[in-house]
């Protein structure tokens, strides 16, 4: 009796090992995982680089993603990335137009990895490219600011020189020249986007020129630009994020680009499909890529939001085309 009841306690023993681990194996989901190359400044821009992690921290808790990044501030953007694909992510992305050439470099090196750029565009098979109309929503803050200048001359501040700033700059310019055809908009580059002190610098050399609002496109430079704006009682556009708790006093709205729901976007469809169903996305106005924060500081008349909103609407419609020259 003993011996039967042993030899079936050992086959128990061998079938429930054999099935416990194919069940678990069964039920157990491949967790998705994405790595990030944050651009040149790094987190705590209190813009670009901080909306993107927004997104990527709210597809980890409603997606239940995993996600890594990496900063580089010693330029070194090929080796960051290939730390991403070494890590086996399923997406690796680039986060802003500096990072084009590296990452091309590395993704005809690692042809099976799916990569994303964000703010350039890439004719490579496995890179899906995302870019905005920044000078859409740059329009209707340009229009802001003319309403409410009372010295009739605007200051604008780029980080560098190149197309995706260039957009801001013309998107503001017109906006600003729709309200007011006889505006004066003060302009400077500061071929910088991490030193706040330099934002400060120029935004003080703009101010005495006669700018009453300040808009800076240039990442931390230009938190140093809105924080000047405030030290000398004039009003700011924020940038990128909705930037209104930089200088609470100074901030009227600010150009939002959401980098963090295209982030997040694309990630709920990568885990839904496994795939990126477009190669290139242009986000606008229309697609609510780009938009304003909220009014604050400020109190625009009922006509001043009416001509706000048929400017916003046209621009969708087709009947305002914001030019980008």
């Amino acid at each position: 009796m003993k011996k039967i009841i042993s030899l079936f306690l050992l086959v128990t023993l061998v079938v429930a090992g054999c099935s416990t681990p194919k069940k678990e194996e069964a039920s157990k989901e491949k967790q998705q995982s994405i790595g990030i190359l944050l651009s040149d400044t790094g987190l705590g821009d209190g813009s670009f680089n901080d909306s993107a992690f927004r997104g990527l921290e709210r597809a980890r808790d409603e997606l239940g993603i995993l996600f890594d990044y990496r900063e580089a501030p010693d330029g070194n953007f090929e080796e960051a990335l290939q730390e991403l694909v070494d890590q086996g992510h399923d997406l690796v992305i680039g986060l802003g137009f500096s990072i084009q050439d590296p990452i091309e470099k590395i993704a005809k090196e690692n042809p099976d990895q799916k990569f994303l750029l964000i703010d350039g565009f890439s004719e490579l098979d496995n890179i899906t490219s995302i870019t905005f109309k920044e000078h859409e929503g740059s329009f209707l803050l340009g229009m802001v600011a003319a309403m409410k200048s009372k010295t009739k001359t605007l200051g604008f501040i780029s980080g560098a020189d190149v197309p995706v700033i260039q957009r801001f700059e013309l998107g503001f310019e017109q906006g600003a020249k729709y309200i007011n055809p006889s505006i004066k908009i003060v302009k400077d580059i500061a071929n910088n986007f991490g030193d706040s002190e330099l934002g400060r610098n120029i935004a003080e050399k703009q101010i005495k020129q006669g700018a009453d609002f300040i808009y800076p496109a240039a990442g931390f430079t230009g938190v140093g630009a809105i924080q000047a704006a405030q030290s000398a009682g004039i009003l700011s556009g924020g940038v990128d994020s909705d930037q209104y708790f930089i200088a609470e006093k100074s901030v009227a709205t600010s150009m939002v680009k959401k980098i963090d729901n295209a982030v997040f976007n694309l990630t709920k469809e990568l885990i839904t499909t496994n795939e990126i169903s477009q190669h290139a996305y242009e986000l606008g106005l229309k697609e609510d890529g780009v938009g304003l924060a909220p009014i604050r500081v400020i109190t625009l008349s009922k006509e001043e939001t009416k001509q706000l909103e048929e400017a916003k609407n046209k621009i969708i419609s087709g009947d305002i085309t914001v030019n980008m020259q």
